[in-house]
């Protein structure tokens, strides 16, 4: 054993005894190792990756002037897919991969859309998810008239994606009522100049028009133009296409009035003192160059086949709790019907020492699988040395490979190992993912440690009678390439003791984006049900159409040959035990078509960034990067000797939700009982409805024309699709996703205030303000509040700044709801003393049971006025003289006799050839 570590230590030497993560770090103010990746479905185009370099290079230069000499990009990885042909300038990769990129190439599904944005849903300051950018964002060059040059919109969507900073335009929200009684653009900073417009299209051709003043604001599809030239030098994050701008809004220049996403999400800072604020500030200084110090140097990498290597504990301990038998329901369906066909297995086992029980093979077709399945361990003994197990693994992958480079290892265990730590070195060295089961109570504390140091998954399994929970750990571990044709989806999952002679009913919805290679399985612990399964048509498939192995005799599986019936397939079990027992079913797929992207379930758990860092559910449920809405979204959270807890999880833009309809479904989980590990289990399902898709948040801002000269000039107005929802019949879908959290804590276990309100939205009816919001919970989004405290302000920073000294508005008599359901509160202007021109601003806060006080809530504003039809005319040939949008907004006194009202209006009047306003 010593000769073969010694020799696999000497080869991982020749790769080079560094592993470079995929995360990307700070270097001395440089980024280093951010990974791009293109998916495999993206046809080859060197182009790409020549555009994809210049794009960053510029955008270091950029970055280091928007940034004040602080940050540029120092090295970049560029992944090539493995459909792109071989190329000798080409690396193998290590543990980078598509799943794990900063950055992702990848075209949309259904609609041609060109948009580059980022996916961020955990709040301000918060790291994004990754970057996306369309192939034909890099490669047509007529886009930098809409987006503006590539390197400018890197910047934007770099800042949203490493600081958590948010968008300072608004497409929902172009224009607002300022403190002033102006209407005036969502922009930052506020002073910049330009018109309102209205572009009139009929088929391809377009004339602009006098925006129509609709009694408050400018009408809907009003855009606001900017002036070519410019008085300022921000903001990146308002209009990054604008050759002026080159620097984000600070403290000094920032709009707090503006209702976008950045005030909104963080609390009316500008995006300048967020980045201050965050750890990549803190570890870097002013540098005293002109330019970055260093060029970006770029590495370009391709995946391969995947190689893995299943590391399995067979350790004395396994003999408990079914854990062996378990083991190998499980791994079998591993086998069988989750990894990727041409992907090479290899099989050891370990406990006191290790053993190679299959060598590295490639799976190429059913039999190869099969064959595999032989050497699946059955009996347990010895302790647990999990090092010899990972050097074993690296070694089987070595010896056929000749490199442990991009390869992985799936390990599982139950037990402990005191010198786990003595392999740490050597698994960052080796350029090997490590996914990580810890299954039952007693696994190694330091078990997830080898899976942070090598980016892989961190999953656990509690004990069971059935092998359901485990089954759902390995179905997670798909490959990482991005080619989500060939991967496995899980689309059912469920476990329930049955009592004697009571029947277990499911339904498994197979819907138009899955349906081949689908497999069926059933497993009890006791003895075995009566059971058939019906398909959409009615056909029918009794017990004697599954396989039940003579190793396995307490399951049954039914694969599917060629795609499954579209529909409700139903299964109908009846326990015909003489004692309830448990039975589990479980349903996996793949895609149906290659180039139809399949409905797909993404669940992970986080302690949020936060007071009290509460745990955060997230899933997200997409179609080929669009958002699917409308879904049902439950959470199964499990701890070993703890009671199941079950969440549903809302897209609401409330609570632990940051923006509503975006696909990504959320809830805190207050329901923490000690230290140790979480398992989570999301299942998202639709019923027979149509699923709308919606184009994401956090783009690049639109350049929608600019005014030069008193002329107007209207570049291509965006896709339709990506100002509408698409609606997709998919009917009845379902999906399943697992994770797993590990939590260690102290005691007493916390006790959670009330979530922040943050969609508080006040509007006028019938000369009465109302406030509405969603209900917080007792604790965060669960549970409900004991009372409220709402506070108004004629100042929007003193409400900010000044909440306990702010005018309180009496609200005893309002009695909170529970949480998720909508609140509503009328407030009488008698309540206040306003004058013509006052614009009001309220926010809230939840009270407890114990007096635990909420953040506050966003901030809510209101006018009262009563408008003239205000309009800023074009002549004949879109031109107009004004310099400025900013439109006066009269405010009414609150008369009886409305009629009677006399309207004090100050209006920026333009001039124009024919005539001029009323």
């Amino acid at each position: 054993v010593m000769g073969l570590i010694q020799s696999l230590i000497f080869l991982l030497s020749l790769q080079l005894l560094h592993l470079i993560d995929s995360v990307v770090w700070l270097n001395e103010n440089g980024y280093e190792d951010l990974v791009v990746a293109i998916n495999p479905q993206v046809p080859e185009d060197v182009n790409i990756i020549r555009n994809t370099m210049n794009m960053i290079k510029n955008a270091s230069n950029h970055l280091f002037a928007m940034t004040k000499h602080r940050f540029f990009f120092k090295s970049v990885k560029i992944i090539i897919p493995k459909t792109w042909r071989r190329n000798t300038n080409y690396s193998r990769i290590k543990t980078e991969s598509y799943n794990q990129a900063d950055v992702i190439i990848a075209d949309y599904y259904l609609k041609h859309v060109d948009e580059p944005y980022t996916l961020q849903y955990e709040g301000c300051k918060v790291k994004g998810r990754y970057i996306h950018f369309p192939p034909n964002f890099l490669l047509k060059e007529n886009l930098t008239k809409v987006y503006g040059e590539k390197g400018r919109v890197f910047v934007h969507e770099w800042a949203h994606y490493r600081w958590g900073v948010f968008d300072e335009y608004s497409s929902d929200m172009p224009f607002y009522v300022s403190e002033k009684a102006t209407v005036k653009a969502t922009s930052c900073p506020a002073g910049v100049t330009g018109i309102p417009v209205f572009q009139n299209c009929s088929g391809d051709i377009c004339k602009p028009r006098s925006c129509r003043y609709d009694g408050q604001l400018y009408e809907k599809g009003c855009v606001f133009i900017p002036d070519i030239r410019q008085n300022i030098s921000c903001s990146v994050m308002y209009m990054q296409y604008a050759h002026p701008v080159v620097e984000f809004c600070d403290q000094n220049t920032h709009n707090s009035e503006a209702p976008n996403m950045q005030n909104k999400i963080c609390n009316h800072k500008s995006t300048w003192e967020v980045i201050m604020e965050s750890v990549d500030f803190r570890n870097s200084t002013v540098l005293n160059t002109s330019a970055p110090p260093h060029e970006t140097t770029f590495s370009l990498l391709q995946a391969q086949d995947r190689a893995i290597s299943l590391v399995l504990d067979i350790s004395g301990s396994m003999r408990m709790h079914n854990r062996i038998e378990n083991l190998r329901i499980a791994a079998e369906q591993y086998l069988l019907h989750v990894v990727e066909t041409s992907s090479w297995v290899a099989i050891v086992t370990f406990d006191s020492d290790a053993i190679e029980r299959a060598p590295l093979q490639q799976i190429t077709n059913d039999e190869a699988r099969q064959k595999l399945v032989q050497f699946l361990p059955t009996i347990p003994s010895g302790l647990t040395n999990i090092c010899a197990g990972i050097h074993k693994g690296l070694t089987v992958i070595a010896n056929k490979m000749n490199t442990t480079y991009g390869s992985e290892i799936v390990l599982l265990t139950d037990g402990e190992d005191p010198s786990i730590a003595a392999c740490f070195n050597l698994v960052k060295q080796s350029g090997t993912k490590v996914h990580t089961i810890a299954l039952g109570p007693q696994a190694d504390k330091n078990l997830e440690k080898l899976s942070e140091l090598t980016g892989g998954l961190k999953l656990c399994a509690q004990d069971g009678v059935v092998p359901s929970k485990l089954i759902d750990a390995f179905t997670a571990i798909t490959s990482g390439n991005g080619d989500i044709s060939k991967q496995s989806i899980q689309l059912e999952s469920e476990e329930l003791v049955v009592q004697q002679s009571a029947w277990m009913n499911t339904t498994v919805p197979v819907d138009k984006t899955v349906g081949n290679d689908t497999s069926f399985s059933i497993a009890w612990n006791l003895s075995q049900p009566v059971f058939f399964l019906r398909d959409p048509k009615g056909k029918e498939y009794g017990s004697s159409d599954f396989k039940i192995d003579n190793s396995n005799p307490y399951t049954a599986r039914l694969h599917i040959h060629g795609t499954a019936e579209v529909g409700d397939w139903q299964f109908y079990i009846k326990n015909v035990h003489t004692a309830a027992q448990a039975i589990s079913v479980t349903a996996i797929s793949r895609p149906a078509c290659f180039n139809v992207a399949p409905v797909i379930a993404t669940a992970h758990m986080n302690r949020a960034n936060r007071a009290f860092n509460p745990v955060v559910v997230y899933a997200e449920v997409s179609q080929g990067f669009w958002p699917v809405l409308g879904a049902t979204v439950t959470a199964t959270i499990e701890k070993d000797d703890a009671v199941a807890v079950t969440l549903e999880l809302l897209d609401n833009g409330a609570g632990a939700d940051m923006i509503k309809n975006d696909g990504i479904y959320s809830r805190y989980f207050t329901s923490l009982q000690g230290s140790g590990r979480y398992s989570l289990k999301v299942k998202a399902h639709g019923r027979n409805a149509i699923t709308r898709l919606s184009l994401k948040q956090n783009q690049a801002s639109h350049n929608p024309g600019y005014r030069e000269n008193g002329k107007i000039y209207m570049t291509a107005p965006r896709p339709e699709s990506a100002d509408k929802e698409i609606q997709v019949k998919l009917g009845s879908f379902s999906r399943i996703s697992t994770g797993s959290l590990v939590v260690n804590m102290g005691d007493p276990a916390p006790i959670y205030p009330p979530c922040r309100v943050t969609d508080l939205h006040a509007r006028i009816e019938n000369k009465t303000i109302v406030l509405s919001w969603t209900a917080p919970g007792g604790d965060f989004d669960n549970g409900k509040a004991d009372h409220y405290i709402i506070k108004s302000s004629e100042n929007l920073l003193d409400l900010r700044n000044n909440f306990d000294r702010a005018t309180s508005v009496n609200c005893s008599n309002l009695i909170p709801k529970e949480a998720g359901r909508e609140e509503s509160f009328e407030i009488k202007p008698e309540s206040f003393v306003t004058e013509n021109g006052t614009i009001m601003y309220f926010a809230i806060r939840a009270v407890d049971d114990t007096n635990l006080i909420s953040e506050m809530s966003n901030i809510a504003q209101t006018a009262w006025f009563l408008p003239p039809k205000a309009f800023v005319p074009l002549d004949h040939q879109g031109n107009n003289n004004g310099a400025n949008i900013a439109v006066t907004v009269p405010i009414a006194a609150l008369c009886v006799a409305v009629a009677c009202t006399i309207v004090n209006a100050t209006l920026c009047f333009f001039s124009r050839k024919k005539g001029r306003l009323d």
